[in-house]
């Protein structure tokens, strides 16, 4: 019994915030050299709403189009970082108001860049172990309510979305293959949320602003990114995860028809592209439209490539890394 990707669908809230956005608001930030540093020329964002509303707008939209697998659905695993509330489980309340039956299972998964790809593992198990038949992964993350806007070392990369991704039984050859997972958690506080847990709750002190050698605004209760170390793990570690991944299937890279990496920024993209020599008609890049959706940006990227109308099945490693720190990588069939 095998587990594979039946259907994705995506969606991202209405507020477009582009380059041009930003400097109006900064006019010391420049337009040209924020897409020259990211790659990115917008990126959507919330006014309201959380993240359980755009997983449930994915939902919805999955539905309209996918009607006959509603009733099917037996577990749901909500993968986000920023939740409705600390408790109760946001998956519960994603599962009342799609108005799913109340005999499936439902968890959070707080994991970020590497969420989707841990979300498909649990999904894999779930399925294989014969506790589902059909799982629907949701990711939603809404960065942009952590970012102070006078930071522009993160609110120029981050945008906010949703995907919601079902996995069922395969019937025919298609498969999600064994995975590859790791973690550093002493990197840990180079992408984090200081203030706001029970490690340091909120006070008066989460809202006072400091200003950073770069001339960055944020307060402790604001997103904080070390960007030189998150590159430096990810340029050490993820090529050796990448290999691991086609050693782990017993596959060479010859075999990998498309390659679908957390779609961070242009900078780190076109870095492990160089180090990993992977052609350009291998390599997929959204990040220009949607920036850095987190937990989002590779099954966006796998609903483009899908959508391209390929003949026949495509093989294709997918590598999330980020946050935590961690990293989860496997090979797909779509």
């Amino acid at each position: 019994m095998k587990a594979f990707i039946r259907n994705i669908e995506f969606i991202v809230p209405s507020k477009n915030l582009t380059n041009q956005d930003l400097v109006k608001e900064n006019p010391d930030w420049d337009v040209d050299k924020i897409y020259e540093l990211t790659g990115i020329n917008n990126r959507y964002v919330v006014e309201e709403e959380t993240s359980a509303d755009l997983a449930v707008k994915s939902g919805e939209k999955f539905f309209s189009k996918y009607p006959e697998t509603k009733e099917q659905i037996d577990y749901i695993i909500f993968c986000t970082q920023s939740p409705d509330y600390f408790l109760p489980t946001s998956a519960c309340l994603v599962q009342d108001r799609l108005g799913l039956s109340k005999e499936v299972g439902a968890i959070d998964v707080n994991q970020g860049c590497s969420g989707f790809v841990y979300s498909l593992g649990l999904a894999k198990g779930l399925i294989e172990s014969d506790q589902a038949a059909n799982v629907l992964v949701i990711t939603a993350d809404t960065y942009s309510r952590f970012i102070n806007d006078k930071d522009k070392s993160v609110r120029t990369l981050f945008g906010d979305a949703s995907a919601c991704c079902l996995v069922s039984i395969s019937e025919d050859s298609k498969k999600i293959c064994p995975l590859v997972h790791g973690t550093d958690g002493s990197g840990g506080k180079n992408l984090i949320v200081p203030h706001g847990g029970m490690r340091s709750p909120i006070s008066d002190d989460s809202f006072i602003e400091n200003i950073d050698e770069n001339n960055n605004v944020r307060a402790p209760s604001n997103l904080y990114m070390n960007g030189s170390a998150i590159y430096t793990f990810t340029l050490k570690e993820i090529p050796k995860v990448f290999n691991s991944i086609l050693a782990r299937n017993d596959i060479s890279f010859d075999e990998i028809d498309l390659v679908v990496l957390h779609q961070a920024n242009k900078f780190m993209l076109d870095s492990l592209q160089k180090k990993l020599k992977i052609p350009d008609n291998k390599m997929h890049r959204s990040y220009e439209h949607f920036g850095n959706t987190v937990s989002s940006t590779i099954p966006i990227g796998l609903k483009i490539e899908m959508e391209k109308g390929y003949e026949g099945s495509k093989k294709v490693l997918i590598l999330g890394f980020g946050v935590g720190l961690s990293w989860a990588g496997t090979i797909i069939d779509i």
